[in-house]
Order: C-alpha cells, then sequence, then structure tokens
C-alpha cells in the first residue's frame, strides 16, 4: 500500500511520542488526509472539549499519495475542534510539507494534551523527538522555518509551525508552512499555542511506494499532462490566484467595503495577477511536484511598504484591499507578509478590519477608541490593526477576537454587518453572485468553508454525473443548488483526503480518483467507493457539530439581500440540501443514513 500504514501519537502532557498502526478498514473508508483527521478527532474528543484546552486532539495527516509522482499532491491535511465556532475544523495546505510527513513513513501525527513549556516536534524515519523551544517562542513563523534547519543541520528539513499571534492563542491565529503557505482557520494556529507546541519539523528521506507501482506511475504521467492542460491551469500559471481578481469583478463576486458593494473593475483590476506580473512579480514559486505552479513570490523595493517574501493569494488581495475599500497592492503585499509572520489567518484578519471601517463609519467608534481612523482604503490604518490584532493590543484586541464578538462588544446594531457564519469571517467570494456558495457558506461541515473553486464550477463548465450533477448549472439558478452544494462538500472531503491541491482537483473526476486509489493502495476502491468516502466524511463532521451544539444553518442578513442578481432563497436551498442529504428538516443525519455511512 502507499500508505505508510502508521501514525504517530504525541502526548506533550507526558513528553511521550509512540507509533501505532492505521487499520485497513480505517485508511480504506478515510482514504487519509481530512478523512483521516475527521476519523480521530470525532472519536476521540468529546464534543463538548474546550477547543484551547488539553482534551482538544490536532490531527495532521497526509494522503495516501502524497509524496508520490502524481501531481499536485505535497500538501497536507489538518483538522481539530475549533475555538472560534466550537465545532469540527479542518483545513489543508500546499507546498511540501505534506510529501515529507509521508517519506518519513508516516501518514499522520496526532497531538494530544498540553506541554506546561514550549516544545517543538522533529520527525524523522525513526520516530519523533520532543525538543524545548524556548529559543523559538516569540520568533516570527517564516524565520521559524529558517532557523530549525539551521540548527538542526538538515537541510531538507520541512518545518511548519506558529508565530506569535499562536504563542498568545489569538482566535485568529493559523499555522503556516514552506514560506508563506497557511492553513488553519476558526484559530487553529491558537489551539497549538494553547499546547505548547511551536513547530514541527519532518525529516522525510525514503520513499512512497505505491502498491500497484507501474500502473500508478502510468496514472501519473497521464494526469500530470491532464493537469498542465485543463482550462483552469493556464491562468493559474501565468497569473497566480490572483487571476481571480481580474476575472471575478465581472460577475459580481468580488466583495467591497465589508460586503456592503461588489467591487468594480476600477478597483479589482489593480489587484490582480497581471499587475502583480507587471510590477512586483519576482521568481516563480511552485509546490513540489506541480505542473501548475500557481505560487507567486513579490519584491517591493520603493514606497512606504517595501518587502520581499511569498505573494498573496486573492483570498489576501480581497480581504486586504477591496473588502477595506483599498486598491493598493503594495498595501495588500505587506499585511499579507505581516499575516505570514505573525501567523494570522489572512481572510479573518482582513474581515475584521473591513467589520471595524463599518463600525467607525457609522460612527459606533471613534479614533480615541481604535487609535487610529479607521477610514474606508486608510493602508496606514490596515497595518497598523493588523499588528495590533496580532498583539492583542487596544482596539485590535477587540477586532482580534472576530466580528462576531467584536460586534457584541460593540452593540448598537453592529452585529448586522458582522459577516461570520457560526463566528468565522466569510471568505471573499460573494455568494450572490453564485447563488450554490450560499448554501455551501450555510452548511459547511467545518464552518464556513472556501469552497467555491467546485460550486462555481460547476455553473461555469463541470459535470460530474455519477455524483449527481447532471448538467451545468446557471449560477442564479435556486433549483439544483442543494444538490450541488453536497457534491461540492463531498467531492472537497474526497480530494482534501487524498490529499490534492483543489486547483488540480477539477481535473478529475470520482472514477479517475477511484483509478489512482486503487493503484496507490491496492484497495478495491471505484467511484462508488470513493463517492461514499466523501458523503461518510462530512456526514461524521456533521454528527460531531450537532452534538457540539453547532447552531441553526444559516447566513448573515446582508449576504440574502439582492445586489448583482437575485438573492439567494436559503430556505428553499436548505430544504432541497437537506432532502438530497438524507437528513431530516432540521438538518439532522437520519439513523438510516448514518447506518448506511457505517456511522451508527
Amino acid at each position: 500500500m502507499a500508505e505508510a500504514g502508521k501514525l504517530l501519537r504525541v502526548n506533550l502532557s507526558q513528553g511521550s511520542v509512540t507509533t501505532e498502526p492505521i487499520g485497513v478498514d480505517v485508511a480504506r473508508d478515510y482514504i487519509g488526509g481530512i478523512g483521516l483527521a475527521t476519523r480521530i478527532v470525532t472519536s476521540e474528543v468529546p464534543a463538548s472539549a474546550d477547543a484551547l484546552g488539553p482534551q482538544n486532539k490536532v490531527v495532521f495527516a497526509a494522503g495516501p499519495i502524497s509524496g508520490s509522482a502524481f501531481p499536485c499532491t505535497a500538501s497536507y491535511a489538518v483538522g481539530a475542534k475549533s475555538p472560534v465556532t466550537g465545532t469540527f475544523i479542518d483545513g489543508a495546505s500546499a507546498g511540501f510539507w505534506g510529501g515529507a510527513l509521508k517519506r518519513a513513513g508516516y501518514d499522520a501525527i496526532v497531538i494530544d494534551g498540553a506541554s506546561a513549556r514550549p516544545v517543538y516536534l522533529l520527525v524523522d524515519k525513526d520516530g519523533g523527538k520532543l525538543a524545548p523551544a524556548g529559543d523559538l517562542w516569540g520568533m516570527d513563523a517564516l524565520k521559524v522555518q529558517e532557523t530549525l534547519p539551521e540548527k538542526l543541520g538538515v537541510r531538507d528539513l520541512r518545518v511548519i509551525g506558529i508565530g506569535p499571534a499562536g504563542e498568545k492563542k489569538a482566535p485568529l491565529a493559523c499555522i503556516v508552512s514552506d514560506a508563506g503557505h497557511t492553513t488553519g482557520r476558526g484559530g487553529l494556529g491558537a489551539v497549538l499555542g494553547a499546547k505548547g507546541l511551536k513547530a514541527i519539523a519532518v525529516n522525510g528521506s525514503g520513499r512512497v511506494r505505491p502498491a500497484r507501482e507501474d500502473s500508478f506511475r502510468t496514472l501519473a504521467r497521464r494526469w500530470t499532462g491532464t493537469v498542465a492542460a485543463h482550462r483552469r491551469s493556464a491562468p493559474l500559471a501565468k497569473w497566480g490566484t490572483a487571476t481571480r481578481m481580474d476575472t471575478a469583478w465581472f460577475y459580481g463576486a468580488v466583495p467591497a467595503r465589508n460586503w456592503s458593494v461588489p467591487a468594480d473593475k476600477d478597483a479589482a483590476i489593480p489587484l490582480g495577477g497581471k499587475a502583480i506580473a507587471d510590477t512586483i512579480l519576482g521568481f516563480h514559486e511552485s509546490c513540489q511536484g506541480c505542473p501548475i505552479r500557481c505560487t507567486r513570490w513579490v519584491e517591493i523595493k520603493d514606497g512606504p511598504y517595501p518587502m520581499e517574501g511569498p505573494g498573496p493569494e486573492y483570498e489576501a488581495l480581497a480581504a486586504f484591499g477591496t473588502l477595506c475599500g483599498s486598491g493598493s497592492l503594495a498595501t495588500a503585499c505587506a499585511a499579507n507578509d505581516m499575516c505570514n509572520r505573525y501567523g494570522l489567518d489572512a481572510v479573518s484578519t482582513g474581515g475584521a478590519i473591513a467589520f471595524g471601517m463599518e463600525a467607525y463609519q457609522k460612527g459606533l467608534i471613534t479614533k480615541a477608541d481604535a487609535g487610529t481612523e479607521l477610514k474606508w482604503g486608510d493602508g496606514e490604518a490596515i497595518l497598523a490593526m493588523v499588528k495590533d490584532i496580532a498583539e492583542g493590543k487596544g482596539f485590535g484586541k477587540v477586532l482580534g477576537q472576530g466580528v462576531r464578538a467584536a460586534a457584541a462588544a460593540i452593540g448598537s446594531g453592529a452585529d448586522a454587518f458582522a459577516i461570520h457564519v457560526r463566528g468565522l469571517e466569510v471568505p471573499p467570494f460573494d455568494p450572490r453572485a453564485y447563488l450554490g456558495l450560499a448554501v455551501t457558506y450555510a452548511t459547511g461541515p467545518n464552518a464556513v468553508c472556501d469552497l467555491y473553486s467546485v460550486p462555481t464550477a460547476f455553473d461555469h463548465f463541470t459535470v460530474m454525473p455519477e455524483a449527481g450533477i447532471l448538467h451545468r448549472q446557471g449560477r442564479f439558478d435556486h433549483k439544483g443548488k442543494g444538490m450541488e452544494a453536497k457534491v461540492a462538500q463531498d467531492f472537497t472531503a474526497i480530494t482534501d483526503s487524498m490529499v490534492i491541491c483543489p486547483h488540480a482537483a477539477l481535473a478529475l473526476a470520482p472514477l479517475h480518483i477511484g483509478e489512482v486509489l486503487a493503484a496507490a493502495t491496492g484497495l478495491p476502491y471505484d467511484s462508488a467507493a470513493v463517492l461514499k468516502a466523501g458523503e461518510r466524511i462530512t456526514n461524521a463532521q456533521r454528527a460531531f457539530n450537532l452534538k457540539a451544539s453547532a447552531g441553526p444553518d444559516g447566513l448573515p442578513a446582508r449576504l440574502l439581500e439582492a445586489m448583482v442578481g437575485k438573492a439567494p432563497d436559503l430556505a428553499f436551498q436548505l430544504a432541497e440540501y437537506y432532502r438530497v442529504r438524507g437528513w431530516s428538516e432540521k438538518g439532522e443525519p437520519s439513523p438510516e443514513k448514518l447506518a448506511e455511512l457505517g456511522l451508527a
């Protein structure tokens, strides 16, 4: 099998690291990655556990084809209970770390307990070892990635970790890997900070051996070419994910000024991929084994915010650009760089600042409250607030709790423009432009999830008959969006369990995924088994979240107001979604559905 077949269990309270096998049934039914993290967290963490307490567990997992010759598979997945939403939360990050974990001989690392002193974990083929991290505590996340390989004398060491925001258990803290790739929305960086774990360094020098090596090698060659030739790949290769800023404004999908208006061409284009390529693009980055190469490295030598480092993705450009009323590429790059170093989720940080700017505009807070004039588009104010959020100072301490908590602290009706779902800020792709996103965001099994790649693809060019998407959807259709959301969530659960980059995933249909997994693992996968695995994962997450009192499905009122087309008819969409899921009218998985999926 391609699976290493084992995981590391790290108990930080006891300072112990042990190895245990992964059962074949678990590997088959949950694939790996997000699926494996879901299985462990939902079965081992009490739904009532304090997310920042020692009972919570964080699972880092590779997939069955991570570190192999298959394209775009060097990512890793992470899952735990979120301190922001109180529900299961997961994420996946590209780069190199996931492949390194697999080549070190492990499918996953389970972090349990909490350390009384800061530590980091070193993993290699011989196992795992905890070491003091007092000298790393307080260091920015990118600096840690430079320091540990030098300190340990291992050139190809791959490092993920948290920055100062995670150390302070800031709710907006995330996990940073491979020079600017981030994951961990919903405060997973804070969970690591609460556990006293600064970083995980992996020395992976082995080789991933598929079960059917010749067949797998043939499939890998075929799909490398297919991914490279896919219609989504060329613009991503040329312009990066910032290409969405060049195009999505046309559909009204780029939100501006805290979701109150859509960004127009003049607001979006200065922040787009072409603007980056023409002005500040440095050398062309690539994740391991990726024929798309969408990542950017930027250099800004002049102006008030000089910097050099990983360039912002679309989400950061929108969060610190249009959402805050700014068209400054330099500001967005500087804010993104600060988030990378502090270890902050750029989506939530930009969303919180945009909320603060609207509160200032409406007179609910003053300059004295904020410590600065939070005017739309003010680059100095944006960067000052990023710093204050990271350091928990002044009004940044209020915004740093997230917009739901900030609105409660401000009062005076501020909750009307606090754009979140279950406390998590909404990713900057507007569900009023693609109605399938409305039900996807409202019901996301790990709170509001950035799944726009899949629903919008169904509206533009993708069909998936074996999953129930029989024809290209209309983006303003109401009927069919419940099915679209179900398939989007289940398909993403599958590809995040493999773990394959979402930019490449849509080149593969469930039938192809079954072929790849069968060749990699030697297990009898086909499209039906693959789709069942995705459904199993999302239902397991849903069941856990209901036990954790997730609350009803819904969206902020502002996102249900017509702006560029028809407003989402969320009640209709939810009813359809629950029906195609086989859930009750309240959105609860039926006993029959859970039994069908082996979750009884």
